[in-house]
């Protein structure tokens, strides 16, 4: 069972703190909503369509409960360098013009999620972190502010705080003029998790294991017969890509979709998942 939060504002009185609400779904709920999710993405990327189909689910519970328009973290990760893979980074010029080329390129993965995986059901989605004047000041602070490191050379504030990815925006957020924590600080400090990855990690194990059992050796190893340009390297990609090949059979279509590389010069491997990061689970046992 595989779970996806929201926060409504619309429910306390006034003062109180907003409710946080669940939704949960299971692995076979998401893998039969993918060809629908495909269809409304228009895209065969994986990591697109792994992150985009818990948000699918998770919009039509919203929609249902009667919220028209909700406020969605894109474009913090991308802003502030908030991906366990920047942690490589070799300099802050480095770790800033990777930032410039995410922010550039988020209709293409992440605002291309968020708008079409909402507005599926009618549910208009809103990016903050994406207003102008924002962006403007947060591109603009010096990248060796947003460089981290991960295990045993993290270092800490004053605080005893972590200096930790988007380590400024949880800072930011440790204090309400009241004096208290806006979050938990259980989850204000715990460590970044791709959305894919944070509903839980049996659902991208489960289109895994799904895909393995629906595309056949045979048919894997002829993939760059079918498809001679953005071979698919894994059989989950193939199965994805072939569910986009039965909706949009054109060539045309295929050359329309764009894939979110990781940095593999920067050692990340070529699954997208925050999980196959090196350093993914030095937050977890506290080792390098």
């Amino acid at each position: 069972m595989e779970k996806a939060g929201l926060i409504s504002d619309s429910g306390p009185p006034q003062g109180q703190r907003p409710v946080h609400h669940e939704y949960v779904f299971t692995v076979q709920e998401g893998i039969d909503a993918i060809p629908d999710v495909i269809y409304h993405l228009e895209t065969f990327d994986v990591t697109t369509v792994r992150a985009s189909t818990p948000m699918y689910l998770l919009s039509r519970k919203i929609k249902a409960m009667g919220v028209k328009m909700v406020l969605s973290g894109e474009g913090s990760d991308e802003i502030l360098g908030g991906y366990l893979y920047f942690h490589a980074a070799p300099d802050a010029k480095s770790f800033h013009q990777e930032c410039v080329k995410r922010v550039k390129n988020l209709h293409t993965a992440d605002c291309l999620r968020a708008n079409k995986s909402t507005m599926a059901w009618g549910l208009e989605a809103r990016v903050p972190f994406l207003d102008k004047t924002f962006l403007e000041v947060a591109m603009n602070v010096d990248a060796k502010e947003k460089m981290f490191s991960k295990g045993s050379s993290q270092g800490v504030d004053e605080d005893g705080c972590p200096r930790m990815e988007k380590y400024i925006l949880r800072k930011a957020f440790d204090c309400s003029p009241d004096g208290k924590p806006y979050l938990p600080r259980s989850i204000l400090w715990r460590q970044k998790e791709q959305f894919s990855d944070g509903v839980g990690y049996s659902w991208i194990d489960g289109i895994k294991d799904h895909a393995a059992t629906i595309v056949s050796n045979e048919a894997f190893a002829d993939r760059a017969s079918r498809w001679p340009d953005d071979t698919p390297d894994t059989k989950e990609a193939y199965y994805i890509r072939d569910i986009f090949e039965s909706l949009f059979p054109s060539e045309a279509a295929a050359s329309t979709a764009i894939r979110w590389i990781p940095r593999g010069d920067w050692g990340c491997a070529s699954d997208p998942s925050g999980r196959s990061v090196s350093i993914h689970t030095a937050a977890y046992d506290n080792t390098d």
